[in-house]
């Protein structure tokens, strides 16, 4: 995952990583958590369809439950992790007056979500002091300090505001506007024409309607103002960037004095929102796409008051409608889970219950399970893979024929100063500002969610923590930032299916190794490569190599946009060329870094497979998956990884080390003539 922060945009290259076991935990015998040879498909040919040989069987065996959208090796552990922070936080909910103050603050927090009583008896009390102050508005000048109200509690309404280290001097934080403001997952869902398009806008709509119902509205008003919602929100995608170009990080970062970013925007009181938002004086802020604050000023100057307060109520009532009473919970279900991915049931609430604090309170609750799950040891492993894939990347880049000695002496320099973070912070954050009572849900939610808004706005004006995480170490995920050029691995990726030290070396460099080499991959993505060793946006390659490397990455975005995920409905290769980069270097150099490790040693088969056999089912069992069409529509349209199945052939299709090691003849599937080889 590359992580390029912006308010609204962590871009997240996830590679999709996981979590530590507890000590002493065994998986139940059948499971399907470790690498098994028993998910292979013997029936299929390898060089014809890799992933339903190497994941066929776990396909068959493992359908998806009725309360997920897809079901894989990743959620999986996921699922698993869950179950140790649930054993965590219901030890640390029991009142019991000796808890330290971590302890009282997740266990908490935790009761207060889980006491679903509580919630329906107060309805909409906790939240009618907000739609009360947006009720009472008198003038569109008083929208600035009401956002400003809005965003400090999470409320995603007209745009987004944070900090973020400035693209071209990695050293500072800046302040960050960005585009923002919509209730559907992208602009696009607002401007295609399709069937299928339309289709969902009139769900999103009615589903508006009902939560406006919900509220106390009638519903010939509740329809009139959830059409007046989409008309908003509609104008402010047309303003929007689309989600490919926002991948060009100079297409997001125009620097402008605040008086330059008032006077794009007159009829909105800038100075009105900073002091409301709590922001600290600053000079300068980084408007990501100017064009859309053109949209918003003539949203604010055209559209009438009732109308916004229109759209921020509704906005309001969708931020909230997770801690508020059931009637909510389950109607924002019922498009956001069922409409949009397919999902059949509600979680069960500890589930959801469990991920809010760790949303909320991620590192209170990481310290207990860092103390329960991770040791030093877990530390040391990660450290020796990666100092093995660093070595075989260095030897990558050494041996590239297209690349000029200019170029490869920075892309060696940018290699030799990632910095690497393992398992969990060195210093947690403090959290004892927080206000934490077993009977607010909500209102615990809002007063983190402030705290954390207040915690990224401080950051204005001073100098860059290169030690802070963007994950918490509970979290199921990795991922390298391009400004701080580092890479980093939460407590929860040593464990099967990523690693096993009682497993073979093979299986280990398929899968951490894969994970590790992935992230590795991202500092010279598409987008990685624009930043220096420093993190800074820089362009230190020649023209000759810059056009070498954009060749090579073309032919990438053509073989995935050559995918058929459902019918009519392909990857969008320029979307996901980053990830899919990633996933082909990563496994390119795990590969040469497992053989470095085995030496010139004959090796012998294992469950009848050799090395290199076991290093490619090892990764590609980690993408086993099963998807409900609703949830790929959804990914392809805006998530930048592509779907598992194809993860796994896009990569083995380009590796003349696959086809050797499965005996594959020239023109087979999974051994075409046209490969594409960048790192």
């Amino acid at each position: 995952m590359l992580k390029i922060t912006l308010p609204a945009l962590v871009c997240a290259s996830a590679l999709w990583a996981q979590t530590a076991p507890p000590r002493n935990f065994t998986p139940a015998k059948g499971a399907g958590i470790d690498f098994d040879v028993n998910h292979i498909d013997k029936s299929a040919d390898p060089c014809t369809d890799f992933y339903q040989y190497a994941c066929g069987t776990w396909i068959t065996n493992n359908p998806i439950p009725p309360d997920q959208s897809n079901w894989g090796r990743f959620t999986e552990l996921e699922e698993r992790n869950r179950q140790i922070l649930r054993e965590i936080l219901e030890d640390a909910a029991k009142p019991d007056p000796k808890r330290d103050a971590v302890t009282q603050k997740i266990g908490d927090y935790y009761a207060a979500c889980m006491d679903v009583k509580t919630i329906d008896a107060k309805g909409l009390g906790p939240l009618e002091p907000e739609l009360t102050r947006i009720r009472n508005l008198k003038d569109k000048a008083q929208l600035a300090e009401e956002l400003a109200r809005l965003h400090r509690t999470g409320v995603s309404a007209a745009f987004e505001f944070s900090s973020g280290q400035d693209f071209k001097d990695s050293t500072s934080v800046i302040a960050q506007a960005d585009q923002g403001g919509l209730g559907l997952p992208d602009r696009d869902y607002y401007l295609k024409d399709d069937p299928k398009s339309v289709e969902l806008r009139n769900k999103y709509v009615a589903h508006v309607q009902r939560m406006f119902e919900l509220a106390g509205e009638k519903p010939a008003q509740a329809k009139t103002d959830a059409e007046t919602v989409l008309k908003m929100e509609t104008a402010l995608a047309k303003g929007s960037l689309d989600n490919v170009s926002r991948r060009d990080p100079e297409k997001v970062y125009h620097k402008m004095s605040k008086q330059e970013l008032q006077a794009l925007t007159p009829a909105f009181h800038w100075s009105q929102y900073f002091t409301g938002s709590g922001a600290p004086q600053f000079p300068n802020v980084n408007v990501a796409w100017p064009d859309f604050f053109k949209t918003l000023q003539a949203e604010v100057q055209n559209t009438s008051l009732n109308d916004w307060k229109t759209y921020l109520t509704w906005h309001a009532l969708h931020s909230a409608a997770r801690l508020m009473p059931t009637a909510f919970t389950e109607e924002n279900f019922n498009f956001y889970g069922k409409t949009l991915t397919g999902t059949t049931e509600m979680r069960p609430r500890w589930k959801r219950c469990v991920d809010f604090t760790d949303g909320d309170l991620g590192e209170a609750l990481g310290q207990k399970y860092v103390d329960r799950t991770f040791g030093a040891e877990g530390k040391q492993r990660t450290l020796k893979m990666v100092d093995a894939l660093e070595k075989s990347l260095g030897e990558d880049i050494q041996a590239l024929s297209w690349m000029t000695p200019a170029t490869r002496q920075q892309a060696l320099i940018k290699l030799k100063a990632i910095a690497n973070k393992i398992g969990y912070p060195d210093r947690w954050r403090d959290y004892s500002s927080v206000a934490i009572q077993r009977d607010d849900a909500l209102g615990n939610d809002n007063r983190a969610t402030e705290f954390e808004f207040q915690r990224q706005l401080n950051k204005i004006g001073k100098p860059v923590d290169r030690n802070e995480w963007d994950m918490t170490p509970p979290t199921v995920n990795a991922y390298y930032d391009a400004q701080m050029n580092n890479i980093n691995f939460p407590a929860g990726i040593l464990q099967p299916p990523f690693y096993n030290n009682k497993i073979d070396d093979a299986v280990n460099f398929g899968g951490i190794g894969m994970v590790i080499g992935h992230e590795l991959t991202h500092g010279f993505d598409d987008q990685g490569r624009q930043f220096d060793a420093n993190g800074n946006l820089k362009d230190w390659w020649t023209p000759q190599d810059a056009k070498e490397f954009e060749q090579r990455a073309a032919c990438i975005a053509d073989e995935y946009s050559s995918f058929t995920v459902v019918p009519g409905v392909h990857i969008n290769g320029k979307l996901t060329l980053g990830e899919n980069t990633a996933d082909n270097g990563g496994v390119r150099v795990a590969l040469m870094a497992l053989m470095n490790t085995l030496g010139n040693q004959a090796q012998p088969k294992i469950d009848g497979f050799t090395p290199e056999q076991r290093f490619f089912l090892s990764f590609g069992q980690i993408w086993c998956e099963n998807d409900r069409e609703e949830a790929l529509r959804l990914q392809v349209q805006t998530n930048p990884h592509s779907p598992a199945r194809f993860r796994v052939i896009g990569v083995v299709e380009n590796m003349p080390e696959f086809q050797k090691a499965f005996s594959c003849k020239a023109g087979q599937k999974m051994a075409p003539s046209n490969a594409c080889h960048v790192w």
